[in-house]
């Protein structure tokens, strides 16, 4: 049984004089899948990644953190420890998430509404959740 192509099956592959052939892994780059949308994969990232929203405090957790702050504020020469829950807002979308730092507080300042701890963070005072350690304990018992 003959085939149309049994004239050509066996003869060599055509190489040009010209063009040398492409190396395997150049030939391969030719079909490797192109990235149309750059970067919308991050983007599907970013917008799935949760934060969480602001928790609003009432009126007696607020008095009880300004009791505690002026507490700190009078005994910072002791270089009282603590745990302060704070609000991060996130600085590519809406929300943010709560940390914990503990540490020595260095400086409270009235003014610019701020906490320093001593390794240097900078916590706002409105974004305080709660304050604990050894030396709030006191205040808690009251």
């Amino acid at each position: 049984m003959t085939s149309r192509y049994d004239d050509i099956i066996h003869l060599q592959h055509p190489t040009s004089s010209k063009h040398p052939r492409m190396a395997a892994l150049g030939r391969a780059a030719q079909f490797s899948p192109f990235a149309a949308l750059t970067g919308y994969e991050g983007s599907i990232r970013e917008t799935a990644r949760l934060t969480d929203a602001k928790a609003e405090l009432d009126e007696d957790k607020i008095a009880a953190l300004d009791m505690k702050l002026r507490f700190l504020a009078d005994h910072l020469s002791e270089c009282p420890e603590v745990s302060i829950t704070y609000f991060k807002p996130d600085s590519r979308k809406q929300g943010g998430a709560y940390q914990v730092i503990t540490g020595m507080v260095k400086k409270i300042d009235a003014f610019e509404k701020t906490v320093l701890m001593a390794e240097g963070t900078l916590i706002p005072i409105a974004d305080i959740f709660e304050i604990s350690g050894s030396l709030c304990s006191s205040i808690d018992k009251k």
